[in-house]
């Protein structure tokens, strides 16, 4: 299925665009001439946005900066003015918070609610896109196992993160219910939700500040050297991603909630995918460690119990094929997507 052309009649507003994901997406945007609307935090920065100012030197299109705030509301008035489409994808990600309603919940639920009240207010909006997560899905692999046919769906929804446990996976199933709420009181604008998996691969521009960049740090930096365990998840490269959303906002028929994850796979293997390119160079796991182990040193390295308990050793698993058929969608192997990123973070110096 070929891909979907991006219409650049009107401006399209990205919220997050300094983002990892986002980055990708507004590539894209500005390589097909149209024009970005980007509202972020600080306009008048260059180390935030000079990334992002200079893919559009180098394009056909062209990028325009507002300041606005996820939590103050009307803020995003000026940046979505004659927008037809919005691309959602700003939300926290981050696991170590010490007040997960204010860092976490918050801002990604009151961030959704002000874009998307916005929308019903400025007449030129006809789709909504919002980056949710495979996390609005699930919590913990073994949550795959109660999933029809053992398998996630998009039928499914996260019914176990709390404020105390997986408090980021909370914050993306309030956020995107939050979504459809606001969406099904009208009828003006249609909403098409995105739900990735953990997304790899390198920077577009800007600084690195997914958890992704820390995952694969602990793999290359010696902290597994003695082994990884096979903790489950999917993954899904960010190019591809980008991809994605592009085809939820400019296929006509593309509608409801799409799982966007290639691989079925786990931190070891995410490493071992690694060790042909970077293995006798850098202390890459070679092996699994045992789950008791993994178990016992939990508490010491910042894991709880119960995630290993509900994580390693069981496969997760999830079912892509309604981002492949409605879509179009098509996937990287993850050596590629996995190389990619590492080859990356080492010219950075962060390896």
């Amino acid at each position: 299925m070929s891909e979907t052309p991006i219409r650049t009649n009107a401006p399209i507003m990205v919220t997050g665009a300094t983002g990892y994901v986002a980055g990708w997406l507004v590539k894209a945007l500005l390589d097909a001439g149209a024009t970005v609307h980007a509202p972020v935090r600080s306009p008048e920065n260059p180390a935030k946005i000079g990334h992002l100012q200079e893919l559009a030197d180098a394009s056909p299109g062209s990028i325009r900066f507002f300041k606005a705030d996820l939590l103050e509301v009307g803020s995003y008035a000026e940046a979505m003015k004659g927008c037809e489409l919005v691309f959602h994808t700003a939300s926290p990600f981050f696991t170590d918070v010490k007040d997960p309603q204010k860092e976490l919940i918050d801002p990604a639920v009151n961030g959704t609610r002000n874009v998307l009240e916005e929308a019903n207010r400025v007449e030129s909006v006809r789709r909504v896109v919002v980056t949710s997560s495979c996390a609005a899905i699930y919590t913990d692999a073994v949550d795959c196992e109660k999933a029809p046919g053992g398998r996630l769906t998009e039928a499914v929804w996260n019914e176990s993160a709390s404020l105390d446990y997986q408090p980021y996976s909370l914050s993306k199933t309030l956020a995107e219910k939050e979504a459809w709420k606001i969406a099904e009181q009208q009828s003006r604008w249609k909403l098409v939700v995105v739900n990735p998996s953990l997304v790899l691969g390198p920077l577009v521009g800007g600084k690195p500040t997914s958890e992704s960049f820390q995952i694969m740090k602990q793999l290359g930096d010696g902290t597994l050297k003695m082994g990884a365990p096979r903790a489950s998840f999917g993954v899904v490269d960010v190019r591809d991603l980008a991809r994605a959303h592009v085809e939820a906002g400019f296929r006509e028929d593309a509608e409801g909630r799409h799982i966007v994850s290639a691989h079925d796979t786990n931190l070891l293997e995410v490493g071992q995918s690694l060790l042909s390119r970077y293995g006798s160079e850098y202390p890459l796991p070679k092996r699994a460690l045992p789950k008791w182990l993994v178990w016992l040193v939990a508490p010491a390295s910042g894991l709880s119990r119960r995630f290993v308990s509900r994580n390693v050793n069981i496969p997760w698993r999830s079912d892509n094929s309604k981002g492949i058929k409605q879509l179009g969608l098509s996937y990287r192997p993850l050596q590629e997507s996995a190389e990619d990123m590492f080859e990356q973070m080492v010219s950075l110096g962060l390896l």
